[in-house]
């Protein structure tokens, strides 16, 4: 594949959610080296062709200034909002057994908007995923009271034996290398080693893999994983995964719907807790699919009539 389609690739995917981007966000999610004398050549030759369109130091597919507007607008709020989603992680690390919290979605992306949630991946201690999921949602609970639930969506968790993320396409590429690391004690970076098969996707992005934030475990956390541990721990966490399973596969069979509209679903195992990926994660892939096909039949049709 050749820089220029490459290039179109990483247009045609974040079109889909109406971000225009910089040159240099480009490179960073092409699909094969380039340089940056190429890829300026690259998007030179797709804006002579029409199939780009520059408005100031951004690119799309679209002629529309009101993208860049709206893009700016995010991501000045994303920036509001991250401060917030560092503290609210610092926080979360201290529920027992938690080993690694990063912060997802869109805000991850920088982009937020007034009706944005604040999406966290979270790791824990090998099989005691249920039991950490359970108390960080019953407390999620609380935070209902006081209208802050879109602050605490922890839709997202893996235990110490899960780190390998099991769909592999470009939609969780892009989600595994634009996490942001924020409190672990070496979890997170364990997790980008376990998913390296991100290279082969974007070999030009480089992944911060720092935490933010103090990792020590503090004695309060420490004294109820002490006092849990006590407890028969693995009965009650395949209970309670047992339990959760069968809540939310009633939920899809009822085709409930989530606040965005969305089919509620999640894909569980003993050390995974995760949105559904036959719902969003696929129609993304299938819409991208599609979009990407057009934009390659209309690239080969310029090219046969040069």
């Amino acid at each position: 594949m050749d820089n220029s389609q490459s290039a179109m690739k990483t247009l045609v995917y974040f079109d889909l959610f109406d971000y225009p981007l910089t040159k240099e966000e480009i490179g960073l999610f092409m699909d094969k080296k380039v340089t940056p004398d190429e890829l300026t050549s690259t998007l030179n030759e797709l804006i002579s062709a029409g199939l780009v369109i520059p408005h100031a130091e951004y690119y799309s597919l679209k002629n529309a200034a009101s993208l860049v507007s709206r893009r700016e607008a995010g991501n000045q709020l994303a920036s509001q909002l991250l401060p917030t989603a560092f503290q609210i992680s610092s926080f979360l690390y201290h529920f027992p057994f938690v080993r690694g919290i990063g912060i997802s979605g869109s805000l991850s992306k920088n982009f937020a908007d007034e009706k944005a949630d604040i999406d966290y991946f979270i790791i824990t201690k090998a099989n005691r995923l249920w039991i950490t999921r359970t108390l960080m949602h019953l407390y999620k609970k609380l935070t209902y009271l006081v209208g802050k639930q879109h602050f605490y969506c922890m839709n997202y968790y893996v235990d110490e034996e899960a780190l390998s993320i099991q769909e592999r396409n470009a939609f969780t590429a892009i989600e595994v290398a634009t996490l942001i690391p924020v409190c672990g004690n070496g979890s997170i970076q364990n997790f980008f080693i376990a998913n390296d098969w991100i290279d082969n996707y974007y070999p030009n992005y480089i992944i911060d893999v720092e935490s933010r934030k103090n990792t020590r475990h503090s004695w309060l956390k420490k004294s109820l994983e002490f006092i849990l541990n006590i407890l028969p721990a693995d009965r009650i966490d395949n209970y309670l995964m047992k339990l959760t399973s069968k809540r939310w596969k009633r939920k899809e069979e009822e085709h409930q719907l989530n606040n965005a509209g969305r089919l509620m679903g999640l894909h569980t195992n003993k050390h995974f807790s995760k949105p559904n990926p036959n719902h969003l994660q696929k129609q993304i892939l299938e819409l991208y699919q599609r979009r990407w096909r057009e934009a390659k039949e209309k690239m080969e049709l310029l090219a046969t009539n040069v």
